[in-house]
């Protein structure tokens, strides 16, 4: 990211790809050539299994929201946070940029009801293909 890059986001918010509580935009003019290749890549994720590593997140569940995201939740949509946050979801694995705000939550709320170490498997074999094949990453 660019080092202005929290000042444009109000700027930019207009051109949001994606509909409900959170921001996507492919071509993201605040995201550096580097950026770019470390997210088409998935190699932006890494740190994440620090917090992994720390007891902070698991593997598979809801990825957890921005602040500023959090603050436009519905009663409904916080239901999603009522486990601890994932680096990799069924949502990630079902399409992830193709789908809006309310299939996100939707998809983590089935993977909520339906948790258990079968679904956690499928998953993440899932994400694997996903990170060596075909890039949608933004």
């Amino acid at each position: 990211m660019h080092v202005d890059a929290e000042a444009r986001l109000e700027e930019l918010t207009q051109f949001n790809e994606v509909e409900g509580a959170m921001f996507k935009m492919k071509n993201d003019p605040r995201v550096t050539k580097i950026g770019r290749f470390l997210r088409k890549t998935s190699i932006d994720e890494f740190p994440q299994l620090l917090n992994v590593l720390k007891g902070e997140m698991t593997l598979v569940g809801p990825r957890p929201p921005l602040p500023k995201e959090l603050a436009e939740y519905s009663e409904y949509d916080k239901k999603r946070l009522a486990v601890v946050p994932g680096c990799t979801g069924l949502w990630q694995v079902s399409g992830r940029n193709e789908l809006n705000f309310d299939e996100m939550v939707e998809l983590d709320l089935t993977y909520i009801k339906e948790m258990s170490l079968i679904l956690d498997l499928k998953i993440l074999l899932k994400t694997i293909f996903i990170i060596v094949g075909p890039k949608n990453g933004y």
